[in-house]
C-alpha cells in the first residue's frame, strides 16, 4: 500500500509541476508578444517623452566659481518643462544685496562679521583698502575674527553687486 500511495503522490506532484511550468511558459510568450507591439521608435518620437528624458538627464547642480561673474547660473534655459521658482529674486542694487543676503550676518555680527553701521568694527577693515574688502567679500575670507563665505553664500550674484553691497556697508559705517 505504501508503494501505491507514493506512486499516486508522485503522479499528482508531477501533474502540478507540469501545469505550473506550462502556465509560466504561456505567460512569458504572452509578455514577449505584447512587448513587441509597443515600438520604442514610436515612443522616442513623442515630444513629451523626450522632454521627460531631458529633464531626468539634466545636471542636478551648476557650479559657481568665486571671483567670477556667475549671474548666468540663475537663468534657467527654457526646455518646455515647468521649472521651480527661485527661492529669492536676484537683487539689483547694493542696498538690495545687503537687505537680502548680508543682513543675515552683518545685522547681528554673526561669525565675527562687522555690524552694519559700526564704525569701530569697520575702520580697521576699511584701512586695508577697498580692493581687499572686495576680494574678501567675493572670494571669501577666514580670519582671526571670523569667517566670510564667498559672496555671503549667494555665489550666483554678480561681482559688481557684491562690490556695491560692500560700498553700501562701508558708507553706513562713516
Amino acid at each position: 500500500m505504501s508503494v501505491a500511495h507514493d506512486r499516486k503522490f508522485l503522479d499528482r506532484f508531477s501533474l502540478a509541476i507540469g501545469i505550473f511550468v506550462g502556465v509560466s511558459v504561456a505567460l512569458v510568450v504572452l509578455a514577449v508578444t505584447l512587448g513587441r507591439r509597443e515600438r520604442p521608435e514610436r515612443l522616442l518620437a513623442e515630444p513629451e517623452y523626450r522632454r521627460q528624458v531631458e529633464a531626468r538627464l539634466a545636471p542636478l547642480v551648476r557650479v559657481a566659481v568665486a571671483g567670477r561673474d556667475n549671474a548666468a547660473l540663475s537663468i534657467v534655459p527654457d526646455s518646455g518643462a515647468k521649472q521651480p521658482q527661485a527661492a529669492a529674486a536676484i537683487p539689483t542694487t547694493g542696498t538690495g544685496v545687503y537687505e537680502q543676503v548680508c543682513v543675515a550676518c552683518h545685522a547681528q555680527g554673526i561669525g565675527g562679521a562687522p555690524r552694519f553701521g559700526d564704525a569701530a568694527a569697520w575702520n580697521p577693515r576699511v584701512a586695508k583698502g577697498k580692493a581687499t574688502l572686495y576680494t574678501h567679500a567675493i572670494e571669501g575670507f577666514k580670519g582671526e575674527a571670523g569667517i566670510m563665505p564667498p559672496k555671503g553664500g549667494r555665489v550666483d550674484l554678480a561681482d559688481d553687486l557684491i562690490r556695491a553691497a560692500v560700498d553700501h556697508m562701508v558708507q553706513s559705517s562713516r
